[in-house]
């Protein structure tokens, strides 16, 4: 830790991070208060939530993809039962 001699004077980088130091500080324990000590937001929830997301946009990817699939069969199957019965391609 670096100290101050009484000849130095405080720059305003000093200040701008004792500020944000004190700002981070407050945050912290105003949302340890409000949201309580077992639900504050941590690194580790923030990554584990990250990973649900991007599971759920797989799965609904999927989904989705499936889906187009049977829309596509369901066109070239009646696609081809137009053809049967005309006996002409149908373009």
């Amino acid at each position: 830790m670096s100290t101050i001699s009484p000849n130095q004077s405080i720059g305003l980088t000093t200040i701008s991070r004792t500020v944000a130091s004190l700002a981070v500080g407050m945050v912290h324990t105003l949302e340890r208060a409000v949201v309580g000590e077992g639900r504050t937001r941590t690194a580790r929830g923030n990554a584990w939530e990250a990973v649900c997301a991007d599971r759920a946009r797989a799965e609904q990817r999927a989904e989705l993809e499936r889906l187009v699939a049977e829309l596509a069969a369901a066109r070239a199957a009646a696609r081809d039962r137009r053809e049967a019965r005309t006996g002409q391609p149908v373009s």
